[in-house]
Order: C-alpha cells, then sequence, then structure tokens
C-alpha cells in the first residue's frame, strides 16, 4: 500500500483568493463615489441664484466623500492593507479631494 501525502493549499492561494473577496466592497465603492464624483462636477449652476444646483453640488460632493471615507477604512486596517496593497488608497483619496474642492468652489 502506498501513502500519499496530502500538502496544504499554498498561502498563495488564499491571498489571490482573499484579495477577490476583499476587492468586491472596494471596487463597489470606488466606482459609486466616481460616479457620485461625476454627478457633482458636471452639474453647473444658471447662476447664483440657482440653489437647487449648489444642493446637487453638495450633494454629491458629500456622498462622494463619503464613499471614499468608507473605502479608505476598508483599506486602512493593516491586514487588508498587507493583503490588496497601498495602491488601493490612491482612488478614493483622489475622489474624495476632487470632490471637497468642487464642493469648496462649488460655482
Amino acid at each position: 500500500m502506498t501513502t500519499r501525502q496530502l500538502t496544504p493549499p499554498s498561502s498563495t492561494d488564499d491571498q489571490g483568493c482573499l484579495r477577490r473577496v476583499l476587492a468586491v466592497p472596494l471596487v463597489i465603492l470606488h466606482l459609486l463615489a466616481a460616479w457620485c464624483c461625476s454627478m457633482a462636477l458636471t452639474i453647473r449652476p444658471s447662476g447664483p441664484w440657482d440653489d437647487d444646483a449648489h444642493a446637487g453640488i453638495a450633494l454629491a460632493s458629500a456622498l462622494t466623500i463619503m464613499a471614499s471615507a468608507l473605502a479608505l477604512l476598508i483599506t486602512a486596517v493593516p491586514s487588508v492593507r498587507r493583503t490588496m496593497g497601498p495602491w488601493w488608497l490612491v482612488p478614493p483619496v483622489l475622489l474624495g479631494v476632487t470632490a471637497a474642492v468642487r464642493w469648496a468652489f462649488g460655482a
């Protein structure tokens, strides 16, 4: 009779699966933030009296900042950052800064 030795799966297999699992909510949050940011950038007020457009810019910017902050919080967890890599911090920072600038200079 021969005995076959079972080898445990390698840790790179586990990390690849973990990356895919963690990437799903991060990609969804990045896409949501990008869509809200594009709305904030495309809304143009007709004039200083256009309160609805200014409110739309503020809402879209606030939603972008919230989605970006949530993505940053998820990515900033040390175990996630080790698994995913630091470049996942770039999209929420860029989108959040863009939305904050648009909100500040809303015209």
